[in-house]
């Protein structure tokens, strides 16, 4: 009776670190957004309280993305050095910093965004390998993609009413470092809780046979990015040159991704279904690109057209989390497909969505640029058609033979 007495008490013990292990990356994963989306939502008066230039003020809406990109090895070089859990209190402990110090300090408002934006792309290619320590199922891969689609929604609905009653967007944006801070000390309590997922000391490797499954969830993570940052930094400011005052642009913004919330939950709990797959993960790109297509039509059924595309985008977002943690063989592939996608693939996002600005300036109007998110959509169809046929890869070096270097 002690034996099944001590064994119960065990399984309750390691139910409960894992519920709270989860409960905190759920914490992480609502703030790896409002960094972005609050900026979103106040650029003109970001622009005009900093005495920002307006190549400035294009590169402060895409700077975080291209910071993905450029910083994608830190993640897995703090898990290696660190474990994943203690990466992931410093991350959000730099995230904290980097929020607040770029609305304090003169001068700081882009090296700070730059600084966020590496502290987002460190904490987001660790989450899948922190998930797939945890066995997280795609209940709990949902969830967690689902934070992201509500930390982005409140970063982009309470930032212009926070501006409002603080009387400028300083504080507006420095706010967002409070949930960071939160976020770590839920990290913390995990760390001293509960015993920690190991140090990875394992080295990896791309072996011919993964490398085409690699290469397309990379495409896939890049294109379902590039499009979201895009309708992240740009539909304040298109719907602002068709009239719509800042503070409706904010709220529609946040609605893209209230409607996600949903669809982000149900996306990796349907990626475990194969047949169900085959149809929805293509037909997510088909209707993004129908909803481009109604915006750049000229109608103003604003709420119509946020609700569909924040619901495809998030849904493909979940779906991509959903795959790499799926097609991973073990945690440290997990972490290396995480790193190698999400760092390509928003390389890739942040050249795009910058593109997209850039298009607006030299033609005068966003036709081109949706034009070119059209373009993407349907890439993104074909890509995701492509990588729900993938099979699992597995990138560690097994012990007994040399490593070989990411080709």
């Amino acid at each position: 009776m002690a034996f099944v007495s001590s064994r119960s008490e065990r399984r309750g013990s390691e139910f409960r670190d894992r519920a709270v292990g989860l409960g905190a990356a759920l914490l992480i994963g609502l703030n790896l957004r409002p960094a972005i989306t609050s900026v979103a939502a106040l650029l003109e008066p970001t622009r005009a309280a900093f005495d920002l230039a307006p190549v400035q003020l294009n590169l402060l809406a895409t700077l975080p993305v291209i910071a993905f990109g450029i910083s994608a090895p830190i993640g897995p070089l703090l898990a290696r050095r660190l474990g994943v859990t203690r990466a992931l209190i410093w991350t959000m402990v730099a995230l904290a910093g980097a929020l607040a110090l770029r609305v304090v300090i003169p001068g700081a408002m882009l090296p700070g965004t730059f600084l966020a934006g590496v502290s987002i792309m460190a904490a987001g290619t660790l989450l899948p390998q922190y998930l797939k320590s945890l066995r997280a199922g795609g209940l709990w891969i949902g969830l967690s993609s689902m934070s992201f689609s509500a930390g982005a929604a409140l970063g982009a609905g309470l930032t212009v009413p926070l501006s409002t009653a603080t009387g400028g967007p300083a504080a507006a944006l420095g706010f967002w470092a409070v949930p960071a801070l939160i976020a770590a000390g839920a990290m913390i309590g995990v760390a001293l809780g509960s015993d920690a997922p190991p140090r990875s000391t394992s080295r990896m490797t791309l072996p011919r046979s993964a490398r085409s499954t690699v290469a397309l969830i990379t495409a896939m993570f890049g294109l379902q990015a590039m499009l979201f940052f895009a309708v992240a930094s740009w539909l304040p400011r298109i719907l602002g040159d068709r009239g719509v005052d800042a503070q409706t642009a904010g709220w529609l913004l946040a609605l893209t991704s209230i409607a996600g919330l949903v669809p982000t939950l149900v996306a990796p709990i349907l990626a475990r279904r194969r047949r169900v797959l085959r149809w929805f993960g293509p037909g997510l790109g088909v209707v993004m690109l129908a909803a481009f297509a109604w915006l750049a039509s000229g109608d103003e059924s604003y709420i119509a057209i946020t609700v569909v595309l924040g619901a495809v985008q998030s849904a493909t977002f979940g779906l991509s989390l959903a795959l790499i943690v799926m097609l991973a063989a073990n945690e440290p592939t997990a972490g290396m497909l995480s790193a190698v996608a999400q760092g390509v693939g928003y390389a890739f996002a942040g050249a795009g969505s910058l593109l997209v600005g850039v298009l607006h300036d030299v033609t005068g109007g966003w036709t081109a640029s949706l034009i070119l998110m059209m373009a993407c959509a349907a890439a993104l169809t074909l890509v995701v058609g492509l990588v729900i046929r993938c099979r699992p890869v597995d990138l560690q070096v097994p012990s007994e033979l040399p490593a070989r270097p990411l080709a």
